[in-house]
């Protein structure tokens, strides 16, 4: 995976158009026009919504002005759940561009976590990679890293920089054969109609017999309610 840099770049450039428009009850001094944004995927809402932020600021009093905040269809977008995964599990079969609604105040405390700083978010993203490189080096790769390397990775995603960021996260995917590749693999199969926002589990890549495992034989496992007759995974 980390030599495919053309479907890496796929990946990383995958973008979804989506109008942003302001909520009928916030209180404005003159008519709020739509925002129109190609999110990337790969990032979080409140880390490319500055834009957004400021056009819908321009038409509102600063008194009337607290936490913002994003909702579909009634559902609050919880910020730190990647966009890809946001549209994928709440408007896939929605027909573009993805209408999200903004908010500035009442703010739903037990449906999401403030995020008052970009800092915020750099600490979220940094605890899943190394969520994610104890189950696959027991975190011998992020240890090894410097502050440095870490803060390059972070910029690299805060900045949509894909070089910058795989010039480090290179090192977080590399397999190593020699010692049987990774312990475990990461992963989250997120749900939007349970009790359990995702399932977790530890899953090995290769079988006790030696034999690698696929996506499919991950979900046969995991989650067999997503594996159809037809399927081939």
């Amino acid at each position: 995976m980390a030599d495919d840099k053309d479907v890496l770049r796929d990946v990383w450039f995958g973008r979804i158009p989506t109008c942003f428009t302001l909520n009928q009850d916030e209180v404005t001094e003159r008519e709020a026009e739509a925002y129109y944004l190609l999110l990337p995927r790969v990032s979080y809402l409140t880390l490319v919504t500055d834009k957004v932020k400021k056009h819908f600021l321009k038409v509102m009093r600063a008194e009337d002005v607290e936490e913002m905040w994003f909702e579909y269809e009634g559902t609050p977008l919880k910020w730190h759940y990647p966009i890809g995964v946001l549209f994928d599990l709440h408007a896939s079969n929605s027909v573009l561009p993805w209408s999200i609604t903004v908010h500035f105040k009442n703010f739903p405390d037990q449906d999401l976590l403030h995020c008052p700083s970009s800092s915020v978010i750099e600490a979220h993203f940094m605890s899943s990679i190394k969520e994610a490189d104890a189950l696959k080096h027991k975190s011998q790769v992020v240890n090894d890293m410097q502050k440095k390397d870490h803060k390059q990775l972070w910029m690299g995603l805060q900045n949509d920089k894909f070089d910058q960021f795989w010039a480090m996260n290179r090192k977080l995917m590399e397999y190593p054969t020699e010692e049987g590749g990774f312990r475990y693999i990461p992963f989250r199969i997120y749900q939007a109609m349970s009790d359990r926002p995702f399932i977790q589990k530890l899953f090995r890549p290769v079988s006790p017999e030696g034999n690698a495992y696929t996506l499919g034989d991950l979900l046969k496992e995991m989650y067999p309610a997503a594996i159809t007759n037809d399927a081939h995974l």
